[in-house]
Formats: structure tokens, C-alpha cells, sequence
């Protein structure tokens, strides 16, 4: 898939919709307690788009700013998660389980499994990290 190949997503009620352009820089799920409590879930898995390559076709979701560092989108009807995005950063995540297609764009590896939940077990055989990418 080069980057001209485009995928479409959006939340459950339809009101916000959008297309990323080629394939994401990586695609993780994260088990934090923020990522966690957004969605109301035992993890989340992001696809990381540069911000350039993520549009959005017919509204732009409301954004909560979660931390002093990023802030999170989302449908303001239905509340579905969509995106996360460093303040300062050039890239974009969206969630892929909000995709038309989710299966496109596996998850290669876990973060912050030092939070995950006790009862969530993580036997896929992908690297786990205990925060961010990288750490030990």
C-alpha cells in the first residue's frame, strides 16, 4: 500500500467521518489508564498517521485535552473515541477499531502494559513495553 492508498473511518452514529492517506507509521495498542478511560475499555489500538495524511470529510471531532501534552477526539453525539494527538507533535492518531476496514492495520507491539488491567492477559507474542516505546 503506497501512500496515495486511502482508508475510511468514523464513529458509531456517522456525524464524524475521515480518510487517512498510506499506512500509519506504527499501530500499537496502548493499555494506560487515560487511553483506558476515554474509551471505556481494557486497552486501545492507534494507528499514528502524520497529520497531513488524516482528514477529516465532513466535522471535526470535539477535542478534550487530557493531559498538559495531548489531547483526545472525539464524536460529541455518540462519544465515540478517535483520535489522540501530542500538542506539540506533527503526527495523528486514530483509533483503529474506529475504521471502516480495522483489520487493515494490525497492532506490531503494547504500551504502558505496566497499567494494563490485571485480568487482561497479553499472550500475542508482539513486544510489550512498559510505557513508551523503547523503554525497558
Amino acid at each position: 500500500m503506497g501512500n496515495n492508498h486511502t482508508h475510511e473511518g468514523g464513529c458509531q452514529c456517522g456525524r464524524i467521518r475521515y480518510q487517512v492517506r498510506g499506512t500509519p507509521n506504527n499501530t500499537t495498542t496502548c493499555h494506560c489508564t487515560q487511553c483506558r478511560m476515554a474509551a471505556g475499555a481494557a486497552f486501545v489500538t492507534w494507528s499514528e498517521f502524520p497529520a497531513e495524511m488524516v482528514t477529516f470529510t465532513n466535522e471535526r471531532p470535539q477535542f478534550y485535552h487530557s493531559s498538559d501534552a495531548a489531547e483526545r477526539g472525539f464524536c460529541p453525539s455518540c462519544g465515540t473515541t478517535l483520535t489522540f494527538c501530542y500538542l506539540d507533535g506533527a503526527d495523528i492518531d486514530i483509533s483503529t477499531a474506529t475504521l471502516d476496514d480495522p483489520g487493515v492495520f494490525p497492532p506490531q507491539d503494547h504500551l504502558w502494559v505496566d497499567s494494563k488491567i490485571s485480568w487482561q492477559p497479553i499472550n500475542d507474542g508482539l513486544p510489550q513495553y512498559p510505557r513508551r516505546r523503547g523503554s525497558d
